[in-house]
């Protein structure tokens, strides 16, 4: 066995304890304020990050993009372990219809209020509903909680460079967040009442499980019972030699509540690679001896079987792929779990991902008798429970792209229709609610289109100078980024053109126009930007 995949599982293999209570089926040992769990024998962070229009863009674009996510990937460090999920969750209607329906003022009008709200309910019963989340949760074995923070925070930074160049947006998930995570996917119909204090529970003697628990967990053969409503967990067993990268997309769109899981661990190169070699000389060692044997009978005409030619030329492909294309070698595994209302629904939705597996030349199999430990794998704990890796390349790991199509659902919005890929409704807010600090090379021309469309955001304009005044407290000619030590509650996104991180140095004024100040710009990264708490998003604007 690969030495860095044994110390994994050896890191993992905890001893058993019979769950006596629902709070015990949950992994979590200790939680921080800042969102760093301890879970079995590592600590454990989660990030969410947002969506990008992947099923919108040109072939050309989809390639490029799908390149950006394998770099994303091949970043990921040996020694640690990264989870992927995609939550799903329908979209609460009656709070989109607290927020969208027109009040009546009986002013001779409220018909056609009543019309416009009349024809946005039906709209909203029609549409999609289902809202898609994405957290990227990190595992690794520290000593303490100080080197583990410590790393956590270089590892935040990475994933946000590497996911702010797919255009998407990457966001630390603190305790409070992460524990609401885990409550409404036990507690689905009770999202509302989620209340959780550290300080008020730690006076009061509480456990934190207490919060986020459900009522009951009764595991099955092959289903669990949460509550009033049923689950399942299944995992891929087998792939195909081929995917196509909107597998994950047609998984979840068969229209019910579920949340999907990819593990990963990344191999070392030389482990991999001489992985790889051991194989393909066993391979030969076999093809060799059974030569012999035919000869010794005579038959020097006979052809290498067929299985043992494919075992050959997929060991030299694997090789090849390692050494001169740029591919890492890493154990997944992919693991599903769907709820409904009742058995039979919970079985029509498991016949569906059944027959998408078969369709795409992939095997599904539903967990026997490992529902508990199949559920705290799907979930974003941090933790795996079940032994069903598979061998994939980087590639291979980035074909299960988790991007679709970016949602615009923004609350106070005016209904505008549906998304046409979706399903959704389209709620856009208007109003001023975003606001962004550009930093670009002075050879370089500003387009308010290119980087509407690098950032997703569907309109951009110039700011009016008193937002300068009230977040930045600068005037116009003024702007610098050092007023963002005056955003001090993040009002303000600040964007960076990649070419200003290739100079060495910075200049900019010292929030008045009257002088200038140049520095460093690892010192920009490194020291004022962690001070001011403003987390830089990379875009790549054209040079014209």
């Amino acid at each position: 066995m690969i030495k860095t995949l044994h110390n994994v599982l050896k890191q993992d293999k905890e001893r058993f304890r019979i769950p006596r209570s629902v709070q015990d089926i949950i992994p979590i040992k200790t939680i921080w304020n800042d969102g760093i769990f301890k879970v079995g024998n590592c600590f454990a962070k989660t990030f969410k990050f947002s969506d990008i229009n992947y099923a919108m863009l040109s072939q050309a674009d989809t390639k490029e993009l799908f390149f950006k996510y394998s770099d994303l990937i091949n970043s990921f460090e040996c020694g640690s372990t990264y989870k992927l999920t995609i939550a799903l969750k329908r979209y609460n209607l009656k709070a989109l219809q607290d927020s969208i329906l027109m009040p009546m003022h009986g002013d001779g009008m409220d018909k056609f209020r009543e019309e416009s709200n009349r024809r946005f309910m039906d709209e909203a019963v029609g549409a999609g509903n289902f809202q898609h989340i994405r957290y990227l949760t990190v595992s690794a074995y520290k000593n303490d909680i100080q080197q583990a923070r410590s790393y956590f925070n270089r590892i935040g930074s990475e994933l946000s460079a590497y996911l702010a160049r797919l255009g998407s947006r990457c966001e630390e998930m603190d305790a409070t967040e992460k524990l609401e995570l885990i409550h409404n996917f036990f507690r689905p119909e009770e999202e509302a009442y989620f209340h959780f204090n550290a300080e008020d529970m730690a006076r009061k003697g509480h456990d934190f499980k207490d919060y986020i628990c459900p009522d009951c967990f009764e595991p099955g053969r092959d289903f669990f019972r949460m509550g009033d409503r049923y689950g399942r967990v299944i995992f891929l067993r087998d792939y195909a030699n081929f995917i196509k990268d909107d597998i994950i997309t047609e998984l979840t769109d068969i229209g019910a509540s579920m949340m999907l899981s990819i593990d990963i661990i990344p191999i070392p190169m030389d482990e991999a690679v001489r992985e790889v070699e051991n194989r393909l000389l066993g391979v030969e060692t076999n093809i060799a001896n059974w030569q012999r044997r035919q000869n010794n009978n005579n038959n020097f005409s006979a052809t290498i079987p067929f299985d043992m030619e494919v075992q050959r030329s997929e060991s030299k492909d694997f090789l090849n792929d390692l050494t001169n294309r740029d591919q890492r070698m890493m154990f997944g595994v992919l693991t599903v779990v769907v709820t409904a209302d009742t058995k039979e629904e919970l079985d029509s939705y498991t016949e569906m991902l059944l027959t998408i597996g078969r369709k795409r030349l992939c095997q599904f199999s539903t967990l026997k008798y490992q529902q508990l430990e199949g559920l705290n794998t799907v979930l974003p704990y941090g933790v795996r429970k079940i032994d069903a890796f598979r061998t994939l390349t980087t590639e291979s790991a980035a074909v299960f792209m988790p991007f679709r199509v970016q949602e615009i659902m923004e609350p106070g919005g005016i209904y505008y229709g549906e998304n046409a890929i979706s399903g959704n409704l389209l709620l856009c807010n208007r109003q001023c609610t975003e606001f962004y600090l550009l930093m670009l090379p002075g050879d370089k021309h500003f387009k308010t289109s290119v980087l509407s469309k690098e950032i997703g955001s569907s309109r951009l304009s110039f700011a009016a100078p008193e937002y300068m005044e009230k977040f930045l407290d600068i005037t116009p000619g003024s702007v610098s980024v050092l007023g963002l030590m005056n955003d001090r509650e993040n009002h303000v996104q600040l964007l960076m053109d990649e070419d200003v991180l290739k100079g060495e140095y910075i200049g900019c004024h010292p929030c008045i126009n009257t002088s200038s100040l140049r520095f460093r710009t690892a010192d920009l990264m490194e020291k004022i930007l962690p001070a001011v708490h403003h987390e830089p998003r990379i875009v790549t604007l054209p040079q014209e």
